[in-house]
């Protein structure tokens, strides 16, 4: 497995790692909620400025040539965030989101960060383990708006 920063080139892998693991991952969302979710959030003009954006880590991890997952994070002031993170299902528990979240936090640490944050919805029970795993307290919640609906999320915090 090797990972690397992510490129423009990217994009439609990531598109499909992200659709894959949502429909996977959150079975309580509709289908077409998730697909319009994924084409806002993982758009080419979206990814384009994330890649772009200072103080930020967008990597991707391969294996045999294919992308198998991602994460982007970010760094303002002393607090970096976790803004994505996906294993595509058929590598989940292969360790690959635990090296994709130690090279981000490598990354971001470049940028003299003293915490992260991560934040998923909270029904994600799989993502909660994941991130107490790696040493994070849920530390508070909040909501997104997915489709017209407004889920609940869970704030993870990891003190450096």
């Amino acid at each position: 497995m090797e990972i690397r920063p992510a490129t423009l080139d990217d994009c439609e892998a990531i598109r499909s790692v992200a659709r894959e693991t949502w429909h996977d991952t959150y079975d309580e969302l509709e289908a077409e909620t998730i697909d319009a979710t994924i084409d806002e959030w993982y758009g080419d003009e979206a990814l384009e400025m994330a890649l772009s954006e200072p103080g930020t880590a967008f990597l991707i991890a391969e294996k045999a040539g294919d992308v198998v997952g991602f994460t982007h994070g970010v760094v303002t002031g002393e607090e970096g965030d976790v803004l994505r993170m996906s294993v595509h299902p058929d590598h989940q528990g292969e360790g690959i989101g635990t090296a994709l979240h130690e090279r981000l936090r490598e990354d971001l640490q470049d940028f003299n960060m003293a915490r992260m944050r991560a934040i998923d919805l909270a029904s994600n029970d799989g993502g909660q383990r994941f991130y107490e795993e790696q040493g994070f307290e849920q530390t508070g919640e909040g909501t997104v708006e997915i489709g017209d609906e407004e889920r609940r999320e869970a704030v993870y915090t990891l003190e450096l």
